[in-house]
C-alpha cells in the first residue's frame, strides 16, 4: 500500500453484514479529505462526497446510487438508468468529454466505448497525482496517462483462453448478408444497441424487431436507428435477450457473446477488451500504481499478479485492507 500512500490515494473496500461488496472508494487530499465512491450502492451509513457512476449496467450499482443527489454520471447513463429502473435520476450529469466540478475538484471525463454513455473519470489530488477510474472499457484509445489507475479486470486472466479473443465482425456481417429471418440474442442494454448499429452498418435497411426493453433503450439512447418494431411484427431481423431466443421462430438464431455454453451458435461480439487489451491499456496509461476493482472472483487478482511481474505496482480490490462498513 505504500506506493498508493505516497501518491496520496487511499482505496477503501466496502463490507456489510453479509460480507465484502465488489465496491471501491477513493479517499484523497489532505487538507479537505474527499471520498469518491466508484460504482457503489447508495450507503445509509457512510456517505461519500460523490458517487461516480461509470455506466448503467446493473453490476455497477447505478440503480441505487442514482437516487442520491451526490450521484454523477453522463447524460446518457442517467437516461439509461431511468429507462431501466423507472425512477428519476437525482444527481448531476455531464456530456462525455466535459470537465465537471465535483466538490471543488475538476474532473475530466473520457469515453470508454463500452456502452452508450460509459465513461472514465480523471482528476488530480492535492499532491499532483493523476487518478483515472475507467469502469468497463471496450476501447482505451481516448484514455490519458495517469499515476494511479483504477480499472476493470473482466477478462484479466492471462492464463485463461477465454480471456483471449477478438470480435468476429466478419461472421456477424455474413449472417446478415446471407438472408433474412434471423435472430440475435443480445443483452438489452449495451449489446442490443451495438447489434443495431452493426446491422445498419452492414447495409440492412429493413425493420428490426426488438423486445420492449431493448427497443425503448435503443430509441431513447441512439440516433439514426432506422425502423424498429416489436418481435411479433413480420420482419426479417430480430434482437432479443439470450434467454428469450428459444421462443422465437426465426430460421437462424445466434447469441452475441464470447461464451460457449449456449446450445445456439454464437458470434463473438464483446463489450469488453480481452486481457491483451487490458494490459495494453495499462502500458498506454503508464501508471505508477494500478488497482483492479471489478468484477468479483479471481480475475482481478490474476491481472494484478501479472502486472506486478512485469514491473508495475498493482493490487486487486481483494488485497486492499482498509475497510468501511455500509
Amino acid at each position: 500500500m505504500k506506493p498508493l500512500f505516497d501518491l496520496g490515494v487511499l482505496p477503501i473496500r466496502h463490507r456489510t453484514s453479509r460480507g465484502f461488496k465488489p465496491h471501491v472508494s477513493l479517499i484523497f487530499n489532505s487538507e479537505k479529505r474527499l471520498t469518491f465512491a466508484v460504482d457503489t450502492t447508495n450507503s445509509r451509513l457512510q456517505q461519500p462526497d460523490a458517487y461516480l457512476i461509470t455506466h448503467a449496467h446493473s453490476d455497477h450499482h447505478g440503480k441505487s446510487a442514482m437516487l442520491s443527489e451526490k450521484a454523477v454520471c453522463s447524460e446518457e447513463t442517467a437516461r439509461a438508468l431511468e429507462i431501466l429502473y423507472g425512477r428519476e435520476y437525482a444527481g448531476s450529469t455531464f456530456r462525455i468529454g466535459e470537465t465537471v466540478n465535483i466538490c471543488g475538484v475538476d474532473v475530466k471525463t473520457y469515453p470508454t466505448h463500452h456502452t452508450i454513455g460509459s465513461c472514465a473519470f480523471f482528476w488530480e489530488n492535492d499532491v499532483g497525482t493523476r487518478i483515472l477510474v475507467t469502469g468497463d472499457v471496450k476501447d482505451a484509445k481516448d484514455l490519458p496517462k495517469c499515476d494511479c489507475l483504477v480499472t476493470e479486470a473482466n477478462y484479466g486472466d492471462p492464463d485463461d483462453p477465454k480471456c483471449h479473443f477478438k470480435d468476429d465482425i466478419g461472421a456477424f456481417r455474413e449472417a446478415i448478408e446471407s438472408g433474412e429471418d434471423i435472430a440475435f440474442g443480445a443483452y438489452a442494454f449495451g449489446k442490443a444497441q451495438r447489434a443495431v448499429r452493426l446491422i445498419r452498418e452492414s447495409g440492412y435497411s429493413g425493420e428490426i424487431g426488438m423486445d420492449n426493453v431493448s427497443r425503448v433503450l435503443t430509441e431513447g439512447l441512439m440516433a439514426n436507428t432506422g425502423a424498429l418494431t416489436d418481435l411479433e411484427s413480420n420482419c426479417g431481423v430480430r434482437i432479443t435477450t439470450p434467454g428469450d431466443i428459444p421462443r422465437l421462430a426465426a430460421a437462424r438464431k445466434f447469441i452475441l457473446t464470447g461464451r460457449r455454453d449456449y446450445k445456439f451458435p454464437t458470434i463473438n461480439i464483446s463489450d469488453h477488451m480481452d486481457v491483451n487489451g487490458l494490459i495494453g491499456m495499462v502500458h498506454q496509461c503508464a501508471p505508477s500504481a494500478v488497482i483492479t476493482y471489478h468484477p468479483g472472483g479471481h480475475r482481478p487478482l490474476r491481472l494484478a499478479a501479472h502486472l506486478n511481474k512485469t514491473g508495475y505496482y498493482a493490487r486487486a480490490l481483494e488485497e486492499i485492507d482498509t475497510v468501511i462498513e455500509i
